[in-house]
């Protein structure tokens, strides 16, 4: 099947959060949460070397949005319930629909940071992968030196497949980085 003619929800709900894909209007609210998290982000993120305008952030959310129509990228906006408060984004990323198989990848806003919303967020991803997608495999990859990030991995059970050493080059250092890869499939 051609992944434009796959029915994608676009919304769906945890405990405390509502997750969904982008839409105009909500580069204001990203923006914010890019400028409150800026330092936090910037050694992981290659995207957050600055805090990007209102306008920036809007232009790549429209973007997205018109990805997530097209089945190429799944981005997923973090909302509390109740409100149009970002605690943070995530998404469904270097998608194989032949698999099918998807990479989460996950940031929080600061000040929602150590609550738990990431791990929320990353396990009911990984649910609406399986059980909305039919996906295969699920991935999580992150910097070795991520410990955070690795940590959610871990909290949530997927596996340890490999940490391949010099895979990227540091978007702040230049230097070689290590990438370690977690996953969760099907049999």
């Amino acid at each position: 099947m051609h992944p434009i003619l796959r029915d994608v929800p676009f919304e769906f709900e945890t405990e405390r959060l509502v997750i969904r894909g982008p839409i105009p209007g909500d580069g204001e609210e990203m923006q914010a949460a890019i400028a409150e998290s800026i330092a936090e982000l910037r050694p992981w993120m290659p995207w957050a070397v600055q805090v990007p305008t209102v306008e920036e952030s809007e232009i790549r959310l429209r973007q997205k949005h018109l990805e997530f129509l097209a089945r190429k990228d799944l981005q997923l906006l973090l909302f509390l319930k109740g409100s149009h408060t970002l605690v943070g984004s995530s998404g469904l990323h270097r998608i194989d629909w032949d698999v099918p198989k998807f990479e989460i990848g996950y940031w929080i806003r600061t000040s929602f940071a150590g609550k738990g919303y990431i791990t929320e967020a990353v396990n009911g991803i990984a649910a609406f992968a399986f059980q909305q997608l039919g996906a295969k495999r699920v991935e999580i990859r992150c910097d070795a030196k991520n410990a955070r990030s690795a940590a959610v991995a871990q909290r949530l059970s997927f596996v340890h497949e490999a940490t391949l050493r010099h895979e990227a080059v540091d978007h702040n250092t230049g230097e070689l980085r290590d990438t370690m890869i977690f996953a969760k499939i099907v049999a």
